[in-house]
């Protein structure tokens, strides 16, 4: 069954029938709850760890390059993974929401 089937079955329900579909929803979403909660920060984590190392080689191999530039170098790559990082503390916190926002 695909969403467009499953909407448009669930729109001919009347309000009991839409309650009973809630209940039943709320009485097994925990586990799929958790699955979502580790996708989430699985994929939010691997990406901004996969940049962080990227603009760590990026800056050493610009002081390699240029031994004299390594202090802004450093500042800006410091800067740069900050950003980084943020968008792993966006998918924890979205993770977070996911798990413990009810149905």
């Amino acid at each position: 069954m695909d969403l467009a089937s499953l909407a448009s079955s669930l729109q001919g329900l009347d309000a009991e029938q839409m309650k009973a579909v809630m209940e039943f929803l709320r009485a097994n979403s925990t586990n799929y709850k958790e699955l979502a909660m580790a996708v989430a920060i699985g994929f939010g984590a691997i990406w901004p760890g996969i940049g962080i190392g990227l603009i760590g080689k990026g800056a050493l191999e610009a002081v390699g390059r240029n031994p004299e530039a390594s202090g802004k170098i450093q500042g800006l790559a410091i800067l740069y993974i900050a950003f980084a990082e943020a968008v792993a503390i966006y998918a924890l916190v979205i993770a977070f929401i996911v798990g413990f926002v009810a149905l």
